[in-house]
This record gives C-alpha cells, sequence and structure tokens, in this order.
C-alpha cells in the first residue's frame, strides 16, 4: 500500500505512529481484509491490538453486517459456552428462555474474540467446529445450527509455549492463525512515543479545559529510554496523571521520575531458573513453593517419629540435622528416652527430661495449607481494590476469568 494510503487508515482509526512495523501491520489487515481467512492479531497488552480487527471488518464485504467484540477473560468459565453459542429454556438455573449466542447474533458479520488464549479447553472444542464447519450447538440443546462469521482473533499470551503446557489446543491455534498479525510494543517504537505523548497531552487539555503539558529535552529522553511494559496504554495512563496533577506545564525530569516506577524494583533480583519441571516467574509462587516444601518436611519428620517412637535429646544447644534428630532404627538405649502417648518431653537447662501433664483435649495448631493462603491474598486483594476485580486480577497476575471462579470456589462473594 502507498504511504498516504496507510496514512488515511490510521486517521480515521485514530492509530498514532509511523513506524516500519506498525506500518506493515496495517498493510497486512487491509489486504486480509476483503477474503474470510481467520486472523490472529498478537501483541502485548496495550499495543493497541483491538484497532486492527476493525480495520479488517471495515474493508471486508461484511462491513455492512455485525461488528461483534467479545472478551473471552472477562467472561466466566461456566457461562462462557452460552454467551457465545447461546442456550435453551431449561438447561441451566436461570435459563428462563432462549437466548442467542454471539455467533448466532454475528451471522453474516465479523466476531472479534479478544483474549482468546483464555478460553477453556471445552469451549476451544466447540470454537474449532465453528472454523471447521460453521456448525455449532446451544448449551442444553440437540439442533445443530449454521452460521457464517469472520472469525478475528487477539491474545497476548506466548501461544508455543501454551500449547506445550497444554492450555490451548494446537490444532485450534493453526486455524485462527492463518494469516498473524503482529502489534509491535511500544519499546520498539520509539520515534513514536514523544509523538503519542503530545497527542495524549493534546487530548486531556481539551478535556480537562487546561493547557497542555509538554516535556523538556532530558525529559524526552527519559520518556524514549523507558522500557513501557504497559506499552501505549501505560503512555497515556502517564500523560492523563500529570496532566492532571502537575501545576506547572513544563515537565522536566526530575518531575517525570516521580510518575515513572522503578523499573529496577519491578523485576526480581534473583536469577529464576527451572525447577522439576517448574518455572518460577513471580515471588509469590516461589514463597508458595517454599512453604508447602516446608510442610511436606514437617509431615515426614511427624510420620517417622510416629513409626519409631524413639527421638534422641540434644545435648548441646546447637543446631543439628534432622538425621541427627531422628533416627528409626537405632536401638534404644539409657540416652535415647521413649516417646509415650500421655507424656511430653521437656528438656530443662540441666539436659535433665522432666514429664509434664499432657492435656488430651489440647489442639495443636496445623500450619496454614496453599488454599488457606492463595484465599487470604485473594480477600486482601480484592479488599485493597474494593470488590473491583480488573485491578484485583492484574496484582494476582492471573485473569479476570479465574479470579471469578476462585472467588466462587473460596465463598468469596
Amino acid at each position: 500500500m502507498q504511504t498516504s494510503e496507510i496514512q488515511t487508515i490510521k486517521q480515521r482509526f485514530g492509530i498514532i505512529g509511523n513506524t516500519e512495523q506498525m506500518n506493515r501491520a496495517i498493510d497486512v489487515a487491509v489486504q486480509v481484509a476483503p477474503t474470510d481467512l481467520s486472523v490472529l492479531v498478537q501483541g502485548e497488552s496495550g499495543t493497541g491490538k483491538e484497532f486492527f480487527p476493525q480495520i479488517i471488518h471495515h474493508f471486508s464485504m461484511r462491513k455492512h453486517g455485525k461488528y461483534i467484540a467479545v472478551n473471552c477473560g472477562a467472561i466466566p468459565e461456566g457461562t462462557i459456552d452460552s454467551e457465545l453459542f447461546g442456550h435453551v429454556k431449561g438447561s441451566f438455573t436461570g435459563a428462563t428462555a432462549d437466548r442467542k449466542g454471539y455467533f448466532e447474533e454475528a451471522n453474516g458479520g465479523t466476531i472479534f474474540l479478544d483474549e482468546v488464549g483464555e478460553l477453556p479447553a471445552a469451549t476451544q472444542v466447540r470454537l474449532l467446529r465453528v472454523l471447521e464447519s460453521g456448525e455449532y450447538i446451544r448449551v442444553g440443546s440437540s439442533e445443530i445450527k449454521k452460521t457464517d462469521v469472520r472469525v478475528v482473533a487477539a491474545t497476548n499470551l506466548n501461544m508455543q509455549q501454551a500449547m506445550i503446557d497444554g492450555r490451548f489446543r494446537e490444532d485450534l491455534y493453526y486455524r485462527l492463525n492463518t494469516v498473524p498479525v503482529f502489534v509491535p510494543p511500544l519499546r520498539e517504537r520509539k520515534e513514536d512515543i514523544e509523538l503519542l505523548f503530545r497527542r495524549f497531552a493534546l487530548d486531556f487539555s481539551e478535556k480537562y479545559k487546561m493547557p497542555p503539558i509538554r516535556l523538556t529535552d532530558d525529559a524526552k529522553q527519559i520518556l524514549i529510554n523507558y522500557r513501557w511494559n504497559g506499552n501505549v496504554r501505560q503512555l497515556k495512563n502517564l500523560t492523563e496523571q500529570i496532566s492532571v496533577i502537575e501545576h506547572s506545564r513544563e515537565i522536566s525530569a526530575a518531575i517525570l521520575h516521580n510518575y515513572l516506577p522503578n523499573e529496577d524494583a519491578e523485576r526480581f533480583p534473583a536469577l529464576l531458573s527451572m525447577h522439576n519441571g517448574k518455572d518460577f516467574s513471580s515471588e509469590r509462587e516461589i514463597l508458595y513453593q517454599i512453604l508447602f516444601d516446608m510442610r511436606k518436611d514437617i509431615t515426614d519428620l511427624k510420620q517417622i517419629i510416629h513409626q519409631t517412637g524413639t527421638i534422641q535429646p540434644v545435648k548441646n544447644q546447637k543446631d543439628i540435622s534432622f538425621s541427627e534428630l531422628v533416627q528409626p532404627h537405632k536401638t534404644v538405649t539409657p540416652d535415647i528416652l521413649p516417646v509415650q502417648n500421655t507424656n511430653f518431653i521437656k528438656l530443662d537447662k540441666e539436659n535433665d527430661f522432666q514429664d509434664v501433664e499432657y492435656q488430651e483435649d489440647e489442639v495443636v495448631d496445623e500450619p496454614m495449607t496453599l488454599d488457606d493462603m492463595e484465599k487470604q491474598m485473594i480477600a486482601r486483594t480484592l479488599e485493597k481494590y474494593r470488590g473491583r476485580r480488573k485491578p484485583a486480577a492484574d496484582e494476582l497476575n492471573i485473569s479476570e476469568r479465574t479470579l471469578y471462579r476462585k472467588i466462587k470456589d473460596y465463598g468469596l462473594e
């Protein structure tokens, strides 16, 4: 496509930037639009993937049909089949009437499946059938229906890894990925960063009726060299914050630093590696595994003591290993005291043993289970964000659908 044509498309859909990668993505979207091929838009969260299904629909033969965008990650697992394919009356509790699904509503048009990597396994099978034959069945029905829709999907997941992990079907991936469109992250569009900032600053100045903010030269360099893990969305939010909070309309490097998260603090300092086939990608997962291993060690120790009925007293106040403390196969000698069910063994300062009455009804606290810790963490995070699930899910590093399921499982509604 000619550069002038690409610029016209950018103006129509509000896309800002002149990098070669972005222009290439727009060109591919326009070229594939007249066909009915499935398209998979890939890119990090916040890069603007939602623009490309709109471009494809606008330049397709279906542009007069419906365009429906579905966020697959925001729909609970228990209702997503009903949302996509519809249901019949009485198919489940609350199904008081027949309902059309998105694929039936979008017949003759385009359906955009955002966060398609979050689809549960059963729904992936249903989607594969629609892509292959256009056939689907409403929930609770046995009648086969047909639909004629163009499917455009998007994801920010590493789909190759998702297939290796068994979280996404390989056959479905290749059906969706007939034509791939890759949207580059903002850190690979450095020449667009200042342009985006100026545009956002102008938009917010009009919105809030105030002069637009502008950057000093040193602030521009910081903005350009920042990593932008949240991509364009993060830059837009930062511009809005500064526009509203700062009285000065000239933003220096010192002011800008107050709004940029410390990248070094966000990264875990230790070198993470594979352990028993698991990739510990966050401090929370590492802590869970350590606590789980500790509980397993304590359980094993209890079993050994219970089976042998012997424990060796510590004659010196110093650290010893488990193998020195518990000796399951050692013969009982005067230095080894049998553990009775009715007595509790206590070591005094002179290393003598005294019998202390044991209360049969005494309750020994068990360590918190991983489920208890997860429930507590979810409850605290929801309380922190006053019940708002999206920011809570972001902080917990899980999808909104997964969070919804865990809220129901733990009774936190």
